[in-house]
């Protein structure tokens, strides 16, 4: 496979700073198929991601699965682009403790600058914890180099 370039592959590579809500996340690239538009990302979901049942909040999950069907996108992508969650649905089926948590993304249908995306969370048992759906948006330009928003008048 030829080397990847650009933001995605430089931060998987070590080459660029894990991004702050990667971080906040614990984001950790399992394996990444972007041949196939697949993705598997390990999460680690601390005690301070708790509700006051002592179940991982919902918002966190979503996170996940956000950051974990965009790479499956954006992986895809060649240097110069990069993608945007337009849209998000999600179900939560089952409480997530805090532990380390398998989230999957992959590509289901692209068009020319529309994506449409799946992904589920699963614990380290293989419960399926959430599901969910993803509509994107591939960008070009500044931002998807790690620019600013503003830097490029299809970002918005």
């Amino acid at each position: 496979m030829a080397e990847r370039t650009g933001a995605f592959w430089d931060f998987v590579n070590g080459k660029r700073a894990a991004p702050p809500c990667a971080q906040t996340l614990g984001w950790q690239l399992s394996w990444v198929a972007p041949e196939r538009g697949e993705i598997e990302i390990f999460f680690n979901a601390p005690e301070s991601f708790t509700n006051p049942v002592g179940a991982v909040q919902g918002g966190f999950l979503t996170a996940m699965l956000d950051d974990s069907m965009g790479p499956a996108l954006v992986a895809t992508l060649p240097d110069g682009e990069f993608a945007v969650t337009l849209e998000l649905k999600v179900s939560f089926l089952r409480p997530a403790s805090p532990g380390k948590i398998i989230g999957s993304g992959r590509v289901v249908h692209r068009g020319g600058s529309i994506a449409f995306l799946a992904g589920e969370l699963r614990d380290e048992s293989d419960q399926t914890l959430a599901t969910g759906t993803a509509t994107a948006r591939i960008i070009r330009g500044a931002w998807a180099d790690g620019g600013s928003p503003g830097a490029t008048s299809q970002a918005h």
